[in-house]
């Protein structure tokens, strides 16, 4: 307990920390996708370059 007397930490099993995790996970993505679904697909070649850049591979052409 805080000096205000108000909790500042729990405890849960394992188990409940799971559920909790996969709900906040899959309400970040849903909240992505319905956010993302005004902008334009980018074409093949645009995408590729995107996803390397996100994960850090140069493009050698």
């Amino acid at each position: 307990m805080s000096e205000d007397n108000e909790p500042v930490s729990v405890i849960v099993d394992i188990g409940t920390f799971e559920k909790i995790e996969e709900v906040i996970e899959d309400h970040g993505l849903a909240h992505f996708i319905i956010n993302s679904d005004d902008d334009e697909p980018l074409p093949r070649n645009e995408a590729i370059r995107y996803y390397q850049r996100l994960n850090g591979i140069e493009d050698t052409r």
